[in-house]
């Protein structure tokens, strides 16, 4: 069944958001502190900085849409202790995602968005739905980088396909 609306598609990444962090992290936990933070030649260089990076990137819509957190450090900061902070914050914040997507009315997504980006310190407007899909976008982007990274070591994932989700498996 074709979604009813963009609000029922943006609660699929959310969900798929979830899944997918919880795979990404499972495997992650069983490197070392050394091993997440070894420079790989990524874009943030190491896995622990990209992870890190994901999470910034989703603080920092989430301040703009919500205005929770209230404010976020500035690009590159880190953002968490260690790795055990940072996998319980991103948990934590997953959940908060799903619940909010599940709340998006097509009224909200329709209405422009007007903020100012920590990349390049420009304003910007841009429509709501937009943002949203370019968060969701971003987080599976750099994963992306994250499983490139972890089968170079001979870690696998798994599947990273929207109908691989549990809630896709026929009885």
């Amino acid at each position: 069944m074709f979604p009813v609306n963009y609000a029922s598609h943006l609660k699929l990444l959310a969900e798929y958001n979830q899944w997918m962090n919880e795979k990404l992290y499972g495997v992650c936990s069983s490197l070392s502190d050394e091993g997440l933070r070894q420079d790989r030649g990524a874009f943030f260089g190491s896995i622990y900085l990209t992870l890190n990076h994901i999470m910034y990137g989703d603080l920092a819509f989430m301040s703009r849409f919500t205005g929770d957190p209230e404010t976020v450090p500035e690009l590159g900061a880190e953002l968490f202790a260690g790795f055990e902070e940072l996998k319980q914050a991103r948990f934590a914040l997953d959940s908060r995602l799903v619940a909010w997507a599940k709340s998006l009315s097509p009224e909200w997504l329709a209405e422009v968005q007007t903020y100012k980006s920590k990349v390049d310190g420009k304003m910007r407007s841009v429509p709501r739905w937009a943002l949203v899909t370019h968060m969701f976008n971003h987080q599976t982007h750099h994963r992306g980088q994250i499983t490139t990274l972890l089968a170079q070591m001979g870690l696998d994932v798994g599947s990273t396909d929207i109908p691989f989700m549990p809630q896709f498996v026929a009885e």
